[in-house]
C-alpha cells in the first residue's frame, strides 16, 4: 500500500461537477494506492502511521502534531497510479496495482478505519474521474508505503 500524505489548509473532491467531499479546512489529502498484495493489516497499519504522523506544528512552529491532535480532516482519494512503473518505455505500467474489486474493498476500510481514531474522513469516488482541489501547507507531503 503507499500513500502520497499532503498537509493541507483546503481541500475537496468533485465528479461530474458535484462536489463529493466538501471542503475541509486543516488536514490531510491522502492519496492511496492499492497494490496487489495489500490485505486489510496493510490497510490498518497505514491508517494508524498516518493518524499519528507529526506533521503539524506545534506552537513553536516545530512539526509535532498529528491530525488527531489538531481536530484535523481527512480526505482519502484512491489513486492506483501511485503504482506507476515507468522504468520502460514512456508509458506507464500499472501490473502491481490491485485489481478494482479488491482495490475498492480496502480504500473503503482504510477510511474507516481513520474514522474509527476519530479523524472526520471523507472520500473521492472510487473510479471515477475527480477533480481534487487543494491547498498544500507548507508545502508537506509525505510519501509512505508499506
Amino acid at each position: 500500500m503507499r500513500a502520497l500524505v499532503q498537509r493541507i489548509s483546503k481541500g475537496s473532491v468533485s465528479v461530474d461537477n458535484q462536489t463529493i467531499a466538501s471542503e475541509i479546512n486543516s488536514g490531510l489529502m491522502i492519496f492511496l494506492g492499492v497494490g496487489h498484495d495489500d490485505t486489510t493489516d496493510n490497510a490498518q497499519l497505514m491508517a494508524k502511521k498516518i493518524a499519528n504522523l507529526r506533521i503539524f506544528s506545534d506552537d513553536q512552529e516545530k512539526m509535532n502534531l498529528s491530525i488527531l491532535d489538531i481536530k484535523g480532516q481527512a480526505i482519502v482519494v484512491s489513486q492506483f497510479t501511485l503504482y506507476a512503473d515507468t522504468r520502460k518505455g514512456n508509458r506507464p505500467s500499472f501490473i502491481r496495482a490491485a485489481n478494482p474489486d479488491k482495490a475498492d474493498v480496502l480504500v473503503n476500510y482504510f477510511a474507516d478505519q481513520l474514522r474509527s481514531f476519530g479523524i472526520p474522513t471523507q472520500q473521492g469516488q472510487f473510479a471515477a474521474h475527480m477533480l481534487v482541489s487543494l491547498v498544500n501547507d507548507g508545502p508537506v507531503t509525505i510519501w509512505l508505503e508499506n
